[in-house]
């Protein structure tokens, strides 16, 4: 499968999941579709665009279990999350809950909305690797129910408590029960923004009609093969009077109470999709990205499909995080006889002992500089309770020996660090 990715010969990709990479069948059709938009930029903005972005919008409901009116694109998960969180009206004893694990871009969205609504009420849920899925559980629920419930008033009659969590966490990467967490969500009368930026073309049979979520988003240009890039957002229609507008904000735009233009209408052959409409044009952007995933998912049928790319990549992240621990003596993250948080992602703890505080950052640096630039190679590296950690991602171009090739480099780097930390005591 390596022949058909563009990565330099010398270069050991196992960090997939930060950016992804897009197969080179999809890089052509992408530029196929790039010379086809220049041939005449008018025609294709202003009639071809809609039916093609609606084919995609249609197959990536089917995939994720939705409906097509309940489906937008945007440009990245960071964008869904300011979408939906910029949407909601937050008044006077609302609660915002975050997680200590959310990806920094959502957490400083969340920051941000607390910053520009300083009546509302942040709430963190803290989880500490390693942790069992009973005990996350165990510990959201009892998280919930402990947060006072806001009081209505004439100021805010109805208030309400919005909680962002994962599906995968970004680092650690680990797949949470994030399912069982909406349930209690939907028990405790919690909105859920769930935050599956790993999730599409990783999580096999996510079924979001069943799940119901009252938002989710994912990546497509990460595991599902796209070109980078490119995010689905899912809003169920019980929720869509909440997100009035995109991000930015379209001319296809219409205040509450009004109704959108006919002459859109009419382009967009929305059916029933008006909600969907202001989303189908956020302004001159590339849109290859967006329509890219039917070259994508054409791609992993081609392949073999979701069950066969998957297994292979689960089976080699088990493995391979194995094989990388007894490199480094050291032991993964799921310990679990069922690996029930691995899926295309391992993490795996490395040989980095009494790194001080003020030291923490200067290590991932050298970690970076050095995989990067002297042994070409790279794998996520972070600092989670009280150790470093790798999270390597196996794709289906990589092999057991990538792993091994990876345990070499940071046997080599670590012994550095340790070394320049002890001669600067």
């Amino acid at each position: 499968m390596h022949q058909f990715w563009s990565f330099d010969p010398k270069y050991i990709n196992l960090n997939h999941g930060a950016f992804g990479a897009p197969p080179t069948p999809v890089q052509r059709a992408s530029n196929v579709l790039s010379d086809q938009i220049e041939e005449s930029p008018d025609r294709f903005f202003r009639i071809d665009w809609y039916p093609m972005l609606d084919s995609v919008r249609e197959r990536l409901a089917k995939f994720i279990g939705a409906r097509k009116e309940e489906v937008v694109l945007v440009q990245n998960a960071t964008v869904a999350a300011s979408v939906v969180l910029r949407n909601f009206e937050w008044r006077d004893g609302d609660i915002l809950v975050g997680m200590s694990t959310t990806y920094r871009g959502v957490f400083k969205n969340i920051e941000h909305v607390r910053d520009t609504n300083p009546h509302i009420t942040l709430s963190d849920f803290h989880l500490g690797f390693p942790i069992t899925n009973a005990e996350i559980v165990k510990s959201f629920r009892e998280h919930i129910r402990a947060i006072p419930r806001p009081a209505a008033t004439s100021a805010n009659p109805d208030p309400k408590i919005v909680c962002v969590l994962d599906s995968i966490v970004s680092n650690p990467g680990i797949l949470l029960p994030w399912k069982e967490m909406v349930k209690i969500c939907q028990e405790e009368g919690i909105y859920s923004v769930v935050d599956a930026a790993h999730s599409i073309g990783q999580e096999m049979d996510l079924n979001l009609e069943e799940a119901q979520p009252d938002f989710w988003f994912s990546n497509c240009h990460k595991w599902l093969y796209a070109k980078r890039s490119c995010a689905v957002l899912y809003v169920p229609k019980r929720n869509q009077h909440i997100v009035k507008t995109g991000f930015p904000t379209s001319h296809q735009y219409s205040s509450p109470g009004q109704p959108l233009p006919a002459d859109w209408i009419k382009k967009t052959e929305t059916n029933g999709d008006e909600w969907a409409v202001p989303f189908s044009w956020p302004g001159t952007v590339d849109t290859t990205p967006y329509l890219s995933v039917n070259a994508a998912m054409d791609f992993r049928e081609w392949v073999g499909g979701e069950a066969v790319i998957n297994e292979y990549c689960q089976n080699l992240a088990r493995e391979g995080g194995k094989r990388l621990a007894e490199i480094l003596g050291t032991r993964v993250m799921d310990e679990s006889a069922t690996f029930e948080q691995t899926l295309n992602m391992t993490n795996v703890e490395l040989p980095l002992r009494d790194v001080p505080a003020d030291k923490i950052e200067f290590a991932n640096n050298v970690l970076r500089d050095r995989l990067l630039l002297e042994h070409k190679i790279y794998a996520a590296h972070f600092y989670h309770n009280g150790r470093f950690w790798t999270r390597p991602s196996a794709q289906i171009y990589n092999e057991l020996s990538d792993f091994e090739k990876m345990g070499a480099a940071f046997v080599k780097v670590c012994k550095e660090i340790e070394a320049t930390l002890k001669q600067d005591a």
